[in-house]
Protein backbone atom coordinates (compact mmCIF):
# COMPACT_ATOMS: atom_id res chain seq x y z
CA UNK A 1 0.00 0.00 0.00
CA UNK A 2 1.49 3.35 -0.79
CA UNK A 3 1.84 6.29 1.15
CA UNK A 4 -1.13 8.25 -0.65
CA UNK A 5 -3.12 4.94 -0.16
CA UNK A 6 -2.91 4.99 3.38
CA UNK A 7 -3.02 8.35 3.44
CA UNK A 8 -6.85 8.43 1.39
CA UNK A 9 -7.45 5.65 3.88
CA UNK A 10 -7.08 7.36 6.92
CA UNK A 11 -9.10 10.52 5.78
CA UNK A 12 -12.07 9.03 4.12
CA UNK A 13 -12.36 6.72 6.97
CA UNK A 14 -12.12 9.41 9.72
CA UNK A 15 -14.83 11.67 7.88
CA UNK A 16 -16.89 9.60 6.86
CA UNK A 17 -19.67 8.28 9.30
CA UNK A 18 -20.63 5.17 7.46
CA UNK A 19 -19.07 2.40 5.64
CA UNK A 20 -19.54 -0.48 3.68
CA UNK A 21 -18.08 -3.97 4.74
CA UNK A 22 -18.16 -7.12 2.74
CA UNK A 23 -19.86 -10.23 4.70
CA UNK A 24 -18.85 -13.42 4.16
CA UNK A 25 -21.99 -15.51 2.79
CA UNK A 26 -24.17 -12.21 2.44
CA UNK A 27 -24.61 -10.82 -1.55
CA UNK A 28 -23.86 -7.84 -1.05
CA UNK A 29 -21.83 -5.56 1.75
CA UNK A 30 -23.70 -3.86 4.78
CA UNK A 31 -23.64 0.12 6.08
CA UNK A 32 -21.99 0.54 9.49
CA UNK A 33 -21.24 3.01 11.77
CA UNK A 34 -17.98 3.18 12.94
CA UNK A 35 -15.24 5.04 15.13
CA UNK A 36 -11.31 5.43 13.42
CA UNK A 37 -9.50 4.86 16.30
CA UNK A 38 -4.87 5.17 15.80
CA UNK A 39 -5.25 3.72 12.72
CA UNK A 40 -8.27 1.36 12.88
CA UNK A 41 -11.64 0.80 12.19
CA UNK A 42 -14.07 -0.26 15.07
CA UNK A 43 -17.26 -1.24 14.95
CA UNK A 44 -20.38 -2.65 17.25
CA UNK A 45 -22.33 -5.90 16.10
CA UNK A 46 -24.94 -8.36 17.73
CA UNK A 47 -26.80 -7.51 20.50
CA UNK A 48 -30.57 -6.36 20.71
CA UNK A 49 -31.03 -3.14 18.86
CA UNK A 50 -27.67 -2.94 17.71
CA UNK A 51 -26.37 -3.44 13.71
CA UNK A 52 -26.80 -6.46 12.02
CA UNK A 53 -23.45 -7.93 10.89
CA UNK A 54 -24.09 -11.56 10.49
CA UNK A 55 -20.75 -13.24 10.12
CA UNK A 56 -18.07 -10.51 10.65
CA UNK A 57 -17.08 -11.67 14.14
CA UNK A 58 -15.73 -14.77 12.84
CA UNK A 59 -14.13 -13.60 9.64
CA UNK A 60 -10.44 -13.29 8.96
CA UNK A 61 -10.63 -10.78 6.65
CA UNK A 62 -13.31 -8.38 5.08
CA UNK A 63 -13.60 -6.10 2.34
CA UNK A 64 -14.35 -2.51 3.67
CA UNK A 65 -15.66 0.03 1.18
CA UNK A 66 -15.59 4.10 2.22
CA UNK A 67 -17.34 6.46 0.53
CA UNK A 68 -16.81 10.04 -0.27
CA UNK A 69 -17.83 12.90 2.03
CA UNK A 70 -19.03 15.45 -0.52
CA UNK A 71 -20.29 13.06 -3.66
CA UNK A 72 -21.52 10.37 -1.27
CA UNK A 73 -20.26 7.39 -3.54
CA UNK A 74 -17.63 4.85 -3.19
CA UNK A 75 -13.95 6.45 -2.91
CA UNK A 76 -11.91 3.47 -1.60
CA UNK A 77 -12.09 -0.01 -0.55
CA UNK A 78 -9.58 -1.76 0.97
CA UNK A 79 -9.20 -5.66 2.78
CA UNK A 80 -9.33 -5.64 6.87
CA UNK A 81 -8.13 -8.25 9.15
CA UNK A 82 -10.72 -8.74 11.52
CA UNK A 83 -9.84 -9.62 15.53
CA UNK A 84 -11.98 -8.88 18.38
CA UNK A 85 -11.56 -6.66 21.24
CA UNK A 86 -12.45 -8.67 24.19
CA UNK A 87 -13.81 -7.01 27.43
CA UNK A 88 -12.21 -6.16 30.53
CA UNK A 89 -8.97 -5.48 27.93
CA UNK A 90 -7.02 -2.68 27.87
CA UNK A 91 -8.47 -1.99 23.93
CA UNK A 92 -11.68 -2.30 25.35
CA UNK A 93 -11.57 0.00 27.87
CA UNK A 94 -10.06 2.41 25.75
CA UNK A 95 -12.60 2.12 22.68
CA UNK A 96 -15.58 1.61 24.34
CA UNK A 97 -16.07 4.81 25.85
CA UNK A 98 -15.38 6.23 22.50
CA UNK A 99 -18.27 4.33 20.46
CA UNK A 100 -20.34 5.01 23.40
CA UNK A 101 -20.08 8.93 22.70
CA UNK A 102 -20.46 8.01 18.75
CA UNK A 103 -23.60 5.69 19.59
CA UNK A 104 -26.05 8.51 18.67
CA UNK A 105 -29.44 6.42 18.51
CA UNK A 106 -29.26 4.27 21.74
CA UNK A 107 -32.50 3.86 23.86
CA UNK A 108 -30.77 4.02 26.48
CA UNK A 109 -26.72 4.98 27.32
CA UNK A 110 -27.21 3.55 31.47
CA UNK A 111 -25.60 0.19 31.60
CA UNK A 112 -24.80 0.43 27.71
CA UNK A 113 -20.94 -0.98 27.79
CA UNK A 114 -22.02 -3.48 30.12
CA UNK A 115 -24.93 -4.91 28.23
CA UNK A 116 -22.35 -4.41 24.81
CA UNK A 117 -19.62 -6.22 27.16
CA UNK A 118 -22.56 -9.27 27.40
CA UNK A 119 -24.38 -9.63 24.21
CA UNK A 120 -22.58 -7.69 21.54
CA UNK A 121 -19.40 -7.73 19.77
CA UNK A 122 -16.58 -4.66 19.61
CA UNK A 123 -14.88 -5.82 16.29
CA UNK A 124 -11.08 -3.81 14.68
CA UNK A 125 -10.72 -3.48 11.93
CA UNK A 126 -6.89 -3.38 10.49
CA UNK A 127 -6.18 -2.55 7.08
CA UNK A 128 -4.25 -5.49 5.86
CA UNK A 129 -2.10 -3.44 2.87
CA UNK A 130 -4.30 -4.79 -0.02
CA UNK A 131 -6.14 -1.71 -1.43
CA UNK A 132 -8.46 -2.96 -3.99
CA UNK A 133 -10.18 0.29 -5.35
CA UNK A 134 -9.08 3.56 -5.28
CA UNK A 135 -10.53 6.83 -7.61
CA UNK A 136 -8.87 6.34 -10.94
CA UNK A 137 -8.95 1.84 -10.43
CA UNK A 138 -12.23 0.86 -9.97
CA UNK A 139 -14.49 -1.61 -12.01
CA UNK A 140 -16.29 -1.00 -14.96
CA UNK A 141 -18.75 -3.91 -14.14
CA UNK A 142 -19.47 -2.74 -10.59
CA UNK A 143 -23.39 -2.67 -11.07
CA UNK A 144 -25.32 -0.14 -7.72
CA UNK A 145 -25.92 -2.53 -4.89
CA UNK A 146 -29.88 -2.93 -3.76
CA UNK A 147 -30.27 -2.21 -0.34
CA UNK A 148 -30.98 -5.15 2.18
CA UNK A 149 -34.56 -5.49 2.82
CA UNK A 150 -36.43 -3.59 5.70
CA UNK A 151 -39.76 -3.09 7.23
CA UNK A 152 -38.58 0.31 7.49
CA UNK A 153 -40.42 3.06 5.23
CA UNK A 154 -41.46 7.09 4.80
CA UNK A 155 -43.76 8.94 5.85
CA UNK A 156 -45.91 9.14 3.15
CA UNK A 157 -46.43 13.39 3.14
CA UNK A 158 -45.49 15.84 5.59
CA UNK A 159 -47.50 16.42 8.84
CA UNK A 160 -49.69 19.07 9.27
CA UNK A 161 -48.39 22.33 10.78
CA UNK A 162 -50.32 23.81 12.90
CA UNK A 163 -49.60 27.80 12.51
CA UNK A 164 -47.68 27.74 9.39
CA UNK A 165 -49.08 30.23 6.59
CA UNK A 166 -48.51 29.70 2.88
CA UNK A 167 -46.14 31.58 1.11
CA UNK A 168 -47.57 34.24 -1.57
CA UNK A 169 -45.47 34.25 -4.96
CA UNK A 170 -44.62 37.73 -5.76
CA UNK A 171 -45.53 39.08 -9.08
Amino acid sequence: MSELETALIKEAVKKSGMLWIGLPELPQPRAAWHLAHDGSVYVLTGGEGEQPLPGLPQADTVPVTVRSKDKGGRLVTWVAEVSLVEPGSEEWDIIVPLLAKERLNAVTHEGQTELWARESYVVRLTPTGEVTEVPGRQPDDYATVRPVPTPATTAPKNPFMVGGKRRKVDR
